[in-house]
């Protein structure tokens, strides 16, 4: 780009340290900010919206299932258009945009009246179709591309001390989503849930115009290279050189969709127990502060591991990350079919842990470790297709177990299936590089 700090009185050229730490401060800020579009900024409201809306608990998750999986369609080219514009112009967008959806979100009830006043229509398919297009947009835009954008930025700001600045990253951003669904239920009692959306609505306008200060897209622009040393036009023979493959080619390896569907299988688990967890717990006798009390211990296990394998990522080899992912999602599928029992709960706990800090892990660090900076945007823009099309299917699948057999375990036969397939498929696997 011609200037890459347009629209912003901030020059790192001139900052007394090296930039990319504040590139990972205000890109950590914006995977945070992604909250109100990920399952776990959802699922709170998922009963009193439900509720206000006169839609069922099917009804509900199919809206949010249709809406998710047409975002998936679209999430693929805004990797694209991140290699072409940069971090900065796609997050302003989704931070903007995912705004203006909670705004409508707010008001939808008004709005499904109005609708049905001036059709003279009195059906659930109003609503329905809806919110449908509202979880469209803040799906796209939050769970998506601003989360897409701000990750895919710190990566590449940082290559040998990558794995360490993705542990510190992941540690602010597993408390602020452990710690989401309470003090977002504690918004939603004192203000209401259209309030509540409100508020975040402003919230997100604000990190927008941040977003155009702070957000840089390469360190190249400003005469730098990863970690932070002075470009010289005398050494650059001494620069590594870095192996870059497009997504096209990173779809012939094995890597690819081995990490991809691990990645995948992570959130469709992780989405759909999410989105239920107040019915799952509640359908063994637990409260509604229980249910949600579970994302504590389990952060806490997620800030640990990531804290460790983010450090240790920049030695060891990956692959040994994908054979414990997919042991603890065993673990984790034991813990819903036998979440009639208290030893239930604790494999839930471990395997989720466990699971989510190593997610943070691979997610971030493994693609431009694998493939490269250069295509990072479309590589990872795929693999975020393959995560939003899990994470749309799960809350309805789960909806229909528990509305068909009475119980959410039988699910668990499924996802145990699925990683039976994974294992089996990841015994060859080897880096591409």
């Amino acid at each position: 780009m011609s200037n890459p700090n347009r629209f912003s009185i901030i020059n790192p050229n001139k900052s007394p340290f090296f930039y990319g730490y504040v590139v990972l401060f205000i890109g950590s800020i914006g995977v945070l900010a992604s909250i109100p579009g990920q399952t776990v900024g959802v699922s709170v409201f998922t009963d009193p919206v439900k509720d206000a809306l006169g839609l069922s608990r099917n009804q509900f998750s199919n809206a949010y299932m249709i809406g998710t999986l047409l975002s998936a369609f679209f999430v693929s080219r805004a990797g694209v258009l991140f290699d072409r514009y940069g971090a900065r112009y796609v997050a302003f967008f989704a931070a903007a945009f995912l705004g203006i959806s909670l705004l409508l979100f707010s008001i939808s009830v008004d709005i499904s009246e109005g609708v049905k006043s001036l059709t003279d229509v009195d059906s659930w398919v109003i609503p329905f179709m809806l919110i449908t297009i509202l979880f469209f947009f803040i799906r796209f835009c939050g769970q998506g591309v601003l989360t897409m954008a701000s990750r895919n930025m710190v990566m590449i700001w940082f290559d040998k001390n990558r794995g360490k600045v993705n542990s510190i990253s992941s540690i602010a951003v597993s408390l602020g989503f452990s710690s989401s669904p309470i003090l977002i239920d504690k918004l939603i009692d004192n203000h209401g849930w259209e309030v509540s959306w409100q508020i975040l609505a402003v919230c997100l306008f604000i990190f927008s115009l941040c977003i155009l200060q702070f957000y840089r897209n390469r360190p190249e622009d400003f005469n730098l290279i990863p970690d932070g040393y002075v470009k010289k036009t005398k050494a650059i023979e001494i620069e590594k050189v870095e192996t870059n493959i497009t997504l096209k080619e990173a779809k012939k390896t094995r890597a690819f969709w081995m990490f991809g569907l691990t990645l995948a299988f992570n959130s469709f688990f992780i989405t759909g127990f999410t989105f239920h967890v107040v019915s799952i717990f509640g359908s063994q006798g637990y409260t509604k502060l229980q249910a949600i009390a579970i994302f504590l211990p389990i952060s806490i296990i997620a800030i640990s591991v990531s804290t460790l394998c983010n450090i240790l990522s920049d030695y060891i080899q990956h692959k040994i990350y994908l054979y414990i992912m997919l042991t603890s999602g065993v673990i984790a599928s034991l813990g819903l079919l036998f979440l009639s029992h208290p030893i239930g709960v604790y494999y839930l706990i471990i395997g989720l842990g466990v699971f989510g800090g190593l997610f943070a892990v691979v997610n971030a660090v493994t693609w431009p470790r694998f493939y490269g900076r250069k295509y990072l945007g479309a590589i990872t823009g795929k693999v975020m297709s393959f995560l939003v099309i899990a994470s749309a299917i799960a809350p309805s699948l789960f909806s229909y177990c528990f509305t068909t057999f009475g119980t959410y375990s039988y699910i668990s036969y499924i996802t145990l299936a699925f990683l039976v397939f994974l294992v089996i498929a990841s015994i060859k696997i080897k880096r591409p590089q």
